[in-house]
């Protein structure tokens, strides 16, 4: 539990922009992507990717989509030195793809940059350098002024060293790292300071990124820093405006997509979140939010569980079963009424129409996810759920009444095993439940039939109490001969049939629900055969044999309460 300190905390208030236009903004298309998995996502692992699970994930990038990726830090690293020349030198980068590496503000560090990606058809440089007051005064020790002066001539530096490679082509991209908690005004002096320095024009342009390093506000803070330096950067025309979104606070997501409303061209982030302390912003997650508001993302997330299964080998990081979109359970819903809602969804469903399932806001089979796990049975679950995996695993389709009564059956076996069920196993239970012969004393055993040639007389070769006998009935009838056969006191309130499977290998299921004499309530009996006909005589029996423990149990009970 939290008590109260004295220690102090800065709040964030949001700017004086009283006319601020995001918040009735509608995000319409997708922004460039920028995956920096290879590099703000690597170097956030306990244990960074070798040079082999590098290369798998950055093919991975590659087939998604992205078009620009951050490929590392080659000034600071010799594997990262060594994985860019490869990737130059082997050829592997798609005419289509710009990489982009990574320098701090110091010369002898730009000049091994462009030594690492010199004759690349194209190339980003991400110089930064922070400039909120914390860093300028604690980490920096210097004033606006200086911050200036280090901006102009580290961008001059870059510019003279890109200019004596003209095979290149060459693309600035500027940080005022900390943008979040600088000054709006110390901020776009930095930036302007970068754009003077870098010469922009029609066909020399800039990407200005602007990161919540450290998130600490909400996500409409940053929106109004974004649409405040979107307003004010000259020339914007020649400015690609981009966010880094960090997920301290949670709202990496909210803050991007924020910013994309407030005026952002492009997005930076990692797969899933991956990053320094809580993660970059997912990108995962904000292109697949733009997919289910009808927004082509441009990357493709089809087989969504094969890019989680690259991303997990390649980093050793698991993702969360409820990770949006990825996890192996956000499209499970263990909850009776969740799957009573999702069963009839799928029923009402249009193929052709706007997709309205509920509970599920996107259709897994678009993410590539097949409809095995949507719907799964713990003690948590109802009938709905049940009647699902039951229809659709075994072509078994219960009665709204069986689903009630079955639902109680599967209720007490999970409780009782306080584990989940799958189909296999709600069949196995149902099996014993209906299809079964009892091993009680007052079972009664069919052995078999036969019927007359009109279909009103029959047969039945039975065990009752352990003792084999004929029995004869008649009836309007097979079911109605069976029961007379019996000579119970059965009532026959309702029968269906349906065929479970298709071919060679269908069966009929002959479905009974039926009361008797003496015996609170009705219950349900089944049988299964390649014959309808001996499929209904087992029904009857199923649940004669049924209401007659029922009869059993309550004599019991109530030789207890006299007692």
């Amino acid at each position: 539990m939290l008590t109260q300190t004295s220690k102090k905390y800065q709040a964030f208030a949001p700017i004086a922009l009283t006319d601020r236009t995001w918040p009735s903004t509608t995000i319409t298309k997708a922004p460039v992507w920028l995956s920096t998995d290879l590099r703000d996502g690597n170097q956030a692992l306990f244990e960074p990717m070798n040079g082999e699970r590098k290369m798998k994930l950055y093919h991975e990038l590659v087939r998604i989509g992205f078009k620009q990726i951050e490929v590392g830090f080659p000034a600071a690293s010799q594997t990262d030195f060594d994985f860019v020349r490869r990737l130059i030198d082997e050829d592997l980068i798609p005419d289509d793809v710009t990489i982009m590496v990574m320098t701090q503000s110091r010369e002898d560090l730009i000049d091994r940059t462009v030594e690492a990606v010199k004759g690349a058809k194209r190339a980003i440089v991400h110089i930064y350098n922070a400039v909120a007051p914390a860093w300028r005064k604690i980490v920096f020790n210097m004033d606006v002024p200086q911050v200036m002066q280090l901006v102009k001539h580290h961008v001059s530096h870059f510019k003279m060293r890109s200019d004596a490679q003209p095979e290149t082509e060459w693309t600035l991209q500027y940080s005022p790292e900390t943008f979040s908690s600088a000054e709006l005004e110390v901020s776009l002096q930095a930036c302007q300071t970068a754009i003077d320095a870098w010469g922009v024009g029609p066909n020399r342009k800039i990407i200005i990124n602007l990161p919540t390093t450290v998130e600490n506000a909400t996500a409409n803070v940053f929106a109004d820093q974004i649409e405040w330096m979107h307003r004010h950067l000259v020339p914007r025309e020649h400015v690609v405006l981009s966010v880094h979104p960090h997920n301290d606070r949670g709202t990496g997501v909210a803050a991007a997509e924020f910013a994309i409303m407030a005026g952002a061209d492009r997005v930076e982030g990692c797969l899933f979140g991956n990053g320094e302390r809580c993660g970059n912003v997912d990108i995962v997650t904000v292109a697949l939010n733009m997919y289910t508001q009808g927004v082509n993302p441009e990357l493709d997330f089809s087989d969504i569980t094969g890019v989680a299964r690259i991303a997990e080998e390649c980093t050793s990081l698991p993702i969360h079963p409820r990770h949006p979109y990825a996890g192996d359970l956000v499209f499970t819903a263990f909850s009776g009424s969740h799957q009573d809602a999702i069963k009839k969804g799928f029923a009402a469903q249009d193929p052709n129409g706007i997709w309205e399932v509920p509970y599920l806001p996107i259709d897994p089979a678009d993410l590539g996810r097949t409809y095995d796990s949507v719907i799964r049975v713990n003690s948590q679950s109802g009938k709905g759920g049940i009647s699902f995996l039951m229809e659709r695993e075994h072509g078994v389709v219960m009665p709204r009444r069986m689903q009630v009564e079955f639902s109680a059956v599967v209720q007490r076996a999970t409780d009782s095993s306080d584990s989940e069920m799958n189909g296999d196993a709600l069949w196995e239970l149902f099996d014993a439940t209906y299809l079964a012969a009892p091993e009680d004393d007052h079972a009664i055993i069919c052995h078999g039939h036969k019927l007359a040639d009109d279909g009103r007389s029959i047969e039945m070769d039975v065990s009752i109490r352990g003792e084999r006998q004929k029995l004869q009935g008649q009836g309007n009838g097979p079911i109605a001969a069976a029961v007379d056969a019996l000579g119970l006191p059965l009532r026959v309130d309702h029968y269906e049939e349906r065929a479970t499977g298709s071919g060679a290998n269908a069966q009929a299921l002959a479905i009974i629900e039926a009361a008797m004499e003496g015996t609170a309530g009705s219950t349900f009996g089944a049988g299964m055969s390649h014959n309808i006909v001996t499929a209904s005589i087992q029904a009857v029996v199923s649940v004669a044999n049924r209401l007659n423990a029922r009869r059993v149990e309550s004599d019991k009970a109530a030789v207890t309460d006299a007692a």
